[in-house]
C-alpha cells in the first residue's frame, strides 16, 4: 500500500538549529537549485518553488538568492554542479529533476541540507532512513509515479480495449528504470498482452523510439515517470499522434500538452512543497527531522479533443472519475 500523508501538518516539531558553515550571519542566505533538466522547460516548477519559499516569507532577491545549476539532460554533469555549489558554500541544495540530482547532491555533501524531489521510495533509494524520520541532512518529496504504472495500464485498456501491444518508453540510464521495466512486464504479463520496451536518452532517440513502436504495431504507449520524458512532453504527445498510439502518462504535463489521459501527482505542487521546505530550512528546521512530503491524491486528467482525434470512445466511468477534463 503507498503511504497517504498531507504535506500539511507534517512538521510536529523539529525546528533545531541546522548549522551553515562559512557564511556571515547578516548575508544574504543562497539556495543552489540543481537540476538534471533546463530553465526552459522547468519553467512553471521553478515559479511553484518560488512560491512555496514566498510563503515562508522568502523572495528571490531580496532576502535570499537562489543560485541555479542546469544539467540540460547530461546527467553526467551533475556530480560537477554539485560540487560547485557546495563549493560556493551555499545554504541550501533544492536537488530537482528525479533521482540522479539528489544522489549527486548527497554524494557531494554530507552537511549542507539537501531537499529533494524524486519519482520513487527515496527510503528504497538510500536517500533518506525513513519516511517520518529522514535523519541526516536529506529530505523533501517523493511522488511515487513509478508505482503507478499498472494502474495507467488499465487506464489504456479502458480507452482502448483492443490493443494487443504496448510500448513502454523508458530512459536506460536512469536509477529506477529497470524496476519500472520490471513492474510493467508483470503486468503485461497479467492482462495476456505484449510488450515493446523503447529506450531513448534524449531528442532524436524519442523520435525513434516512437517511429519503432508504430513500426511494431503498438496499439498504446505508456511512458517512463523519468523527468527527461516530462521536459519532452509536447514532442512525445505530437509523435503518439501523428502514429496514432493512444498513451497513459504519468503527469498532467502531458494531458496539458495534448495527450490523451494522464495518471499521477501533482508535480507543481511538489515542487511547491520542496520550496516550503527549503523557507522552513533556512529559518532553522534541521532537513532529517522533515517528513518526506507524500502526494495525498493522484490526478486523472482526460484530453477529450486528442481522444476524439485517435477515436477513441471515453466511457462514462471513466468520464466521471477524471478529476480535470480538457476540451
Amino acid at each position: 500500500m503507498i503511504p497517504r500523508r498531507s504535506f500539511l501538518g507534517l512538521l510536529g516539531g523539529g525546528l533545531a538549529f541546522w548549522p551553515v558553515v562559512g557564511r556571515a550571519k547578516d548575508a544574504m542566505p543562497v539556495i543552489g537549485f540543481l537540476s538534471t533538466g533546463s530553465a526552459r522547460a522547468f519553467d512553471n516548477f521553478v515559479a511553484a518553488f518560488r512560491q512555496g519559499l514566498a510563503d515562508q516569507g522568502f523572495v528571490d532577491g531580496t532576502n535570499v538568492r537562489i543560485d541555479f545549476r542546469w544539467a540540460d539532460g547530461n546527467y553526467g554533469a551533475l556530480g560537477g554542479l554539485a560540487a560547485d555549489l557546495v563549493s560556493s558554500r551555499v545554504d541550501v541544495i533544492a536537488a530537482t529533476g528525479g533521482v540522479v540530482s539528489a544522489q549527486a547532491a548527497l554524494k557531494a555533501t554530507k552537511t549542507i541540507p539537501i531537499v529533494f524531489v524524486v519519482g520513487f521510495d527515496p527510503v528504497a533509494l538510500g536517500l533518506v532512513a525513513s519516511l517520518n524520520q529522514p535523519g541526516g541532512n536529506a529530505t523533501g518529496a517523493s511522488l511515487y509515479t513509478t508505482e503507478l504504472a499498472t494502474k495507467r495500464l488499465e487506464i489504456l485498456y479502458e480507452l482502448a480495449p483492443g490493443i494487443e501491444t504496448v510500448a513502454f518508453l523508458v530512459d536506460p540510464k536512469a536509477a529506477v528504470t529497470e524496476i519500472e521495466v520490471a513492474e510493467t512486464i508483470a503486468a503485461i504479463q497479467k492482462s495476456g498482452r505484449q510488450l515493446v520496451v523503447l529506450n531513448a536518452t534524449n531528442e532524436s532517440e524519442i523520435d525513434a523510439a516512437l517511429s519503432t513502436a508504430h513500426e511494431k504495431k503498438a496499439g498504446g504507449l505508456v511512458v517512463s515517470a523519468d523527468p527527461l520524458f516530462t521536459t519532452r512532453a509536447s514532442q512525445i504527445v505530437s509523435l503518439a499522434a501523428r502514429y496514432g498510439i493512444p498513451g497513459a502518462y504519468p503527469v498532467r504535463e502531458y494531458a496539458k500538452a495534448g495527450g490523451v489521459v494522464s495518471y499521477g501527482p501533482n508535480l507543481t505542487r511538489a515542487y511547491h512543497n520542496v520550496g516550503d521546505y527549503a523557507g522552513r530550512i533556512l529559518k532553522g528546521a534541521k532537513p532529517g527531522s522533515l517528513p518526506v512530503s507524500l502526494p495525498t491524491t493522484f490526478d486523472l486528467v482526460l484530453n477529450l479533443k486528442a481522444a476524439q482525434t485517435l477515436g477513441l470512445k471515453i466511457t462514462p466511468l471513466l468520464l466521471a472519475t477524471a478529476n480535470e477534463v480538457i476540451e
